[in-house]
């Protein structure tokens, strides 16, 4: 058998693409790929440990690097994937929202990799409808899955589960690096959870940590003066479903109109549905835990602020828990491949597909360009490259991984991507041509859920720049520095030589990567 080397240069020359030099017995570096969905920043104590302890992602940054200031270029689940995957704008590669169907002919990283003499896989939440495609093995999810006892399909056979969604993902992906995977191949595996997508349901292994009390945020009251898309969204804490959500005895929640809002059919029939995929043991625990919540609530008959205070606490306690069990099995990942002795020689990243709203603006959910869902956790680690501790403040984007990828195994090919390689960033470079501003357009409206408005918009260092689209025409405009809340619209009272010049900013950067705004 040729060694390995010899066959991936042969591989890159036979389809025209330049190495980078390497050292003859040096293997190529392998890619783990982890990505969470509706991860918030704020849910991470690498980045702020006000809520929660994640151990064994921050030892990812702490090894590693954190990027403070990493952001989406629509957020929403899929159309951040397919952006992520092609490393091309949701107007370029034709995934604009979640009714969209992914083209399997857009050209993808791991297509590239497969070419060059990667194992490549995918194995958990896919949502983009089409069959995954440039993989040599895939195990996904059916649309966002299911929390307990999850339906996979594992190269088009589909297999029922039994156990926690985020442990059973573990589980395979252990499973493919220990047997799927050729000793002598690099490898590029991606795990990709629903944890913590809406309705958070956390292990039941998890149900004894109990109900903590959390402080709400500053703005959780939001009133959402002077902005006119944010006073008409529909993703208030205060319209959360009681049964789906809140996890209160269906029966009774339709019985007696609790919870101050439409409960509707959907929500009881998906509880319901949830609540039957449960075997008799993990059913044994939820009602365990969940009756004497439920009880206490319909005893004390909330309404108004305290109603909302009760929503915020439960919404936020089962959501930290599904996070525990992220952290927990991404320590089993982190453990597998130091055992293996493949740790060291492996490109760790750990994202999410957006970020989140933790009762900030009174909200859950995602979609505003505002920083909570614009901003998504990202750290990596790879000693060979990226010294320990590293943290980097610049603008950057889930647009730049594709690019970083090939940058990181030698593979020329900037001209495929809208994004920039992190390679630079990641060694610790000073670079003078970074970007001075990220570009962003949310399209899913008035179709889909919670009413967010379509809009595009620009961030620099210090302002940012949002346009209010189809059915309104408005603007705003946020000083990040004197207003880092984003509560404070100062688009009629700024200085019209400001305004201008981002406004010019923005038309620069739309032109830049060709997207034609829908007025």
């Amino acid at each position: 058998m040729k060694n390995l080397l010899t066959r991936y240069l042969m591989l890159l020359l036979a389809v025209g693409c330049s190495p980078v030099e390497k050292e003859e017995t040096e293997k190529p570096p392998n890619i783990l790929f982890i990505m969470t969905d509706d991860h918030a920043k704020n849910a991470m104590s690498i980045y702020s440990d006000k809520l929660i302890q994640t151990p064994n992602l921050d030892r990812i940054g702490k090894e590693g690097i954190v990027f403070n200031r990493s952001y989406v270029t629509n957020s929403i689940c899929g159309p951040s994937r397919a952006v992520f995957l092609t490393g091309k704008y949701s107007h370029v590669n034709g995934f604009r929202h979640n009714y969209d169907e992914f083209d399997s002919a857009n050209m993808t990283y791991p297509k590239i990799l497969r070419k060059n003499g990667y194992y490549t896989s995918v194995i958990g939440k896919w949502h983009l409808k089409s069959v995954p495609a440039g993989f040599d093995y895939w195990n996904v999810l059916i649309d966002q899955g299911d929390y307990y006892n999850p339906t996979l399909v594992e190269m088009g056979d589909t297999i029922d589960h039994v156990g926690y969604s985020t442990t059973v993902i573990t589980d395979l992906a252990i499973e493919t690096l220990k047997n799927k995977i050729p000793k002598d191949q690099p490898f590029c595996l991606m795990v990709q959870h629903k944890a913590p997508h809406r309705n958070w349901m956390p292990d039941t292994t998890h149900l004894a940590l109990g109900e903590k009390v959390y402080p709400v945020p500053d703005n959780f009251y939001d009133e959402y003066e002077n902005r006119q898309a944010a006073a008409e969204q529909d993703q208030s804490i205060s319209r959360m479903f009681m049964s789906m959500d809140m996890k209160l005895d269906v029966d009774r929640v339709v019985e007696t109109g609790s919870g101050g809002g439409p409960e509707g059919f959907d929500a009881v029939k998906n509880w319901k549905r949830n609540y039957e995929r449960l075997t008799e043991e993990q059913r044994s625990r939820w009602d365990e835990y969940y009756d004497p919540i439920s009880d206490a609530f319909f005893d004390k008959k909330l309404t108004g602020k305290e109603l909302l205070q009760w929503k915020y606490q439960r919404y936020i306690n089962d959501y930290l828990k599904c996070i525990i069990s992220v952290d927990e099995n991404v320590g089993r990942l982190l453990d597998y491949l130091e055992k293996t002795g493949e740790l060291d020689n492996t490109l760790i990243v750990y994202t999410s597909d957006q970020g989140f709203y933790l009762g900030e603006h009174g909200w859950y959910d995602k979609r505003f360009m505002y920083e909570e869902s614009f901003g998504m956790p990202m750290v990596m680690r790879y000693p060979k490259l990226i010294k320990p501790g590293s943290v980097n403040n610049d603008l950057v984007m889930n647009l730049d991984f594709a690019p970083t990828v090939m940058d990181l195994v030698g593979i020329e090919t900037e001209e495929l991507w809208q994004g920039q390689s992190l390679l630079p960033l990641m060694k610790g470079e000073e670079v003078t041509e970074w970007r001075d501003g990220v570009y962003y357009h949310y399209y899913e409206y008035p179709f889909g859920w919670h009413k967010v408005k379509r809009h595009y918009g620009m961030r620099t260092d210090r302002y940012k720049l949002i346009h209010f689209y189809n059915d309104i025409d408005k603007w705003e405009l946020y000083d990040l520095v004197e207003d880092p809340n984003e509560m404070n619209n100062i688009y009629e009272e700024a200085e019209p030589e400001l305004v201008v010049e981002l406004t010019k900013r923005l038309d620069e950067l739309q032109n830049q990567y060709g997207d034609i705004s829908e007025e």
